[in-house]
């Protein structure tokens, strides 16, 4: 039956994002698969494998149904087998917790966009799948004390209501900022964690790429991100609120080609996307002024980094096209 129906353009946009970052997943995985050592967390992660490799075979077998033409994504020969090791166990641990999380909200929004029952059916599997994926790594990360928890705040004995239009200033530097409630509190502290790991991964990318434009490119990301963890870390600070403690997701010192710089650049821009996607949701939930600015602010910041990774990308021939719309005029033309 679902042959005579044809997939919406939501539909075509969210398989071919999905296909492409499974592809990255897929060789990632394989990389840091080869150099885990702890029992707990090997298997997660050869689960995490199995799920990305389960997910490109399923995502071919529908393409050639649909006569879509499969993107090239990325295989193996973006990746370096032979390299040295890069990553602790632990940073491996907390990068699959983390792309999960990137995962769970990706896949509530491809599902939201999707109309046929076996495009939506896919979604929903695949949402179940990468919901257990991070309830898994979490666990793990509990046993191991691994992970960074929000911060506690005092349960409330009462309900109240905001009683002036006060509570939602803070720009103005003559006057005191109200404190900081539970819901700003909760994504201040996510961001440092993402920002944490981007700023991470721009390390092991620099430091493992022989292009000096790429270099420089995640350099300034690493950067980036360490302005934006010192802002909401003073943020919390402020109202006498710890920073969460990061837990050990050490980088190696290998100088050695691992990942192409093509998937590199890709990695980046993923999460970039991501990031500004919790900037904007931050921003939304915020009540304080201060905050809303702030993240409107650095998520401009943000995009102008990933203007320029795109050109960079671009200049190279590493940014594969999205599918669109054919050109009427040209066509006619023709």
């Amino acid at each position: 039956m679902n042959q005579n129906i044809h997939l919406t353009s939501g539909e075509i946009a969210s398989l071919w994002t999905t296909y492409m970052n499974d592809s990255l997943s897929h060789q990632v995985l394989r990389f840091i698969l080869k150099d885990i050592s702890d029992p707990d967390i090997k298997p997660i992660i050869q689960y995490a494998f199995d799920l990305s490799e389960k997910h490109l075979k399923d995502l071919t077998t529908l393409f050639y149904k649909e006569n879509f033409a499969i993107p090239n994504g990325f295989g193996e020969d973006d990746v370096n087998i032979e390299a040295p090791w890069l990553y602790t166990d632990t940073f491996c641990l907390t990068y699959v917790n983390h792309m999960a999380r990137v995962g769970m909200v990706s896949y509530s929004g491809l599902l939201s966009m999707s109309t046929r029952k076996d495009i939506r059916e896919y979604f929903s599997a695949a949402l179940k799948d990468t919901s257990y994926l991070y309830n898994r790594t979490l666990e793990i990360q509990l046993s191991k004390g691994i992970n960074a928890r929000h911060p506690y705040i005092e349960v409330p004995k009462e309900n109240d209501y905001i009683d002036s239009k006060k509570y939602l200033s803070g720009i103005n530097p003559f006057h005191e900022k109200r404190a900081l409630n539970s819901i700003e509190i909760s994504y201040l502290y996510m961001n440092i964690m993402t920002n944490s790991m981007g700023m991470k991964l721009c390390i092991s990318f620099a430091q493992t790429s022989g292009s000096k434009q790429v270099q420089e490119f995640m350099l300034r990301g690493k950067e980036i991100a360490k302005k934006h963890i010192k802002l909401f870390v003073d943020t919390l600070m402020n109202d006498d609120i710890d920073a969460p403690h990061v837990p050990d997701v050490a980088v190696s010192d290998s100088k050695k080609r691992t990942f192409s710089d093509k998937m590199m650049m890709f990695h980046i821009s993923l999460l970039m996307q991501a990031g500004i996607g919790n900037y904007a949701t931050a921003a939304a939930a915020s009540q304080r002024s201060d905050l809303m600015v702030n993240y409107e602010r650095l998520s401009l910041e943000v995009a102008a980094y990933s203007k320029s990774g795109a050109d960079i990308m671009i200049e190279n021939g590493w940014l594969e096209q999205p599918p669109g719309m054919k050109n009427r005029d040209k066509l006619a033309k023709e």
